[in-house]
């Protein structure tokens, strides 16, 4: 009989350096780490181009009007080959399929994509949210040159205002609440080494 599975979803704040992160947890594990190629896979998937699932990426599918219902978010319905093909909600549908499939074939590290979420309920899901202090979060994303100094802190909150409308109209649910994960972390008090070794202590005492 195989292990205990084990997948692990990480919610970031942008800045908070959860891709990073993720990937270092996920090679000291010894197993995969999905992110942006996760877009990849749908584009295989479902022949459509790549371009299509980054603009779709972590953005609402409208801004005009939250699903609230969870009985009515889009992913819990097939995805379509008809007219909506590439809309932002029938992306949502591919990628979440890939994401489920991955969490019922390995263990592995999902990072965003509202994983949390997709995967719910599932044995062995350990759901984790990273963020930082914002000055902490200005020099790492000064440092990737991404955007003019002066504009970054701009973007950081722009990147994470797209994020929680994002979760927010496929979930439901507050991007934030602390209901949703089973572990927080402050990765500017800890560093990355400590965030991921505070990981590895809770997979370690959790039942």
């Amino acid at each position: 009989m195989d292990e205990k599975r084990l997948v692990i979803t990480i919610g970031r704040q942008y800045g908070s350096g959860g891709a990073e992160i993720g990937a270092k947890l996920a090679k000291d594990l010894g197993i995969h780490v999905y992110d942006k190629n996760i877009l990849r896979m749908n584009s295989d998937k479902s022949g459509i181009k790549e371009s299509y699932f980054y603009l779709a990426d972590e953005r609402a599918g409208s801004k005009l009007l939250y699903k609230v219902i969870a009985s009515l978010t889009p992913e819990k319905k097939a995805p379509s080959f008809g007219s909506d093909l590439i809309s932002a909600d029938n992306l949502f549908r591919f990628q979440s399929e890939v994401i489920r499939k991955l969490a019922e074939a390995e263990d592995c590290v999902i990072i965003g994509r509202c994983a949390d979420y997709v995967l719910d309920g599932m044995e062995g899901l350990v759901k984790i949210y990273l963020y930082a202090d914002m000055d902490a979060r200005i020099r790492r994303i000064t440092e990737k040159g991404y955007y003019d100094p002066k504009d970054v802190k701009k973007n950081i909150k722009k990147v994470d205002r797209e994020r929680r409308e994002y979760h927010r109209y496929y979930t439901g649910k507050n991007w934030e609440d602390v209901e949703n994960y089973d572990l927080m972390l402050n990765t500017s008090r800890l560093g990355v080494e400590g965030t991921i070794e505070m990981i590895k202590k809770f997979l370690s005492l959790r039942a």
